[in-house]
């Protein structure tokens, strides 16, 4: 099918990956490496960072429920000391892959995000929530899972976005940095694109939109 849509996830595709600042958190602090993916990835669908991100649990609450769940694993680590890591810098040839997407697509975007910090990229500055911003206003549609109550990879939060961009899944193209969020889009029938690098990403979205201008960027990224 003719590609209609390209849907983008928001950190670690736009911005450089968090979890390369939970892996500095934790050797500043002595921690395992991945300590912070682990407790992320136990019990996903209720945990700390589930609740958060589908905002049944405030910042205070989030704070609490994480030290449990790592004090639990003998390595007591705050909630409030995650947070400030989440946010991370912006990969300005993505952008520009964006706005070329934008001239012959549709464009959406649905990030896993929690009522934190600065806009829907979770800025630990103004000036970065005015970055994120200009980003977020290049989409035609924008879903966060702390609104909209449903987070990645529940289907439904891309039935919603396939609604809204009133486009059929398998005309869609989705990015995302996690794999497990990849797995539903895919099995929706979208090209799915796990991003693992930036230069990786734009390589990828250029094989599938077939636009010289994505791969040129490709080329001039190191």
């Amino acid at each position: 099918m003719t590609i209609e849509a390209v849907i983008w996830d928001f950190g670690g595709v736009f911005t450089t990956s968090p979890f390369e600042a939970f892996n500095r958190f934790e050797l500043a602090n002595g921690l395992p490496r991945d300590l912070i993916r682990g407790i992320n990835a136990t019990n996903p669908d209720h945990n700390a960072w589930a609740l958060f991100e589908r905002a049944e649990i405030d910042a205070a609450g989030f704070d609490v429920k994480f030290l449990e769940e790592s004090t639990a694993l003998g390595r007591p680590v705050r909630g409030a000391q995650v947070l400030p890591l989440l946010s991370g810098d912006v990969r300005p040839a993505v952008v520009e892959a964006l706005k070329l997407c934008k001239q012959h697509f549709k464009v959406g975007c649905i990030t896993n995000n929690m009522a934190q910090g600065h806009g829907a990229g979770m800025q630990t500055t103004r000036e970065g929530a005015a970055r994120t911003a200009d980003i977020m206003a290049l989409f035609d549609t924008v879903i966060e899972s702390s609104k909209a109550g449903v987070r990645k990879p529940d289907p439904r939060i891309y039935q919603m976005m396939c609604e809204r961009l009133s486009v059929e899944a398998a005309a869609c193209i989705y990015l995302d940095d996690l794999g497990v969020n990849c797995k539903p889009a895919a099995a929706l029938g979208m090209r799915a694109i796990k991003v693992v690098s930036e230069r990786q990403l734009l390589e990828d979205l250029a094989r599938h939109t077939g636009l010289a201008g994505i791969a040129a960027g490709a080329q001039a990224t190191v």
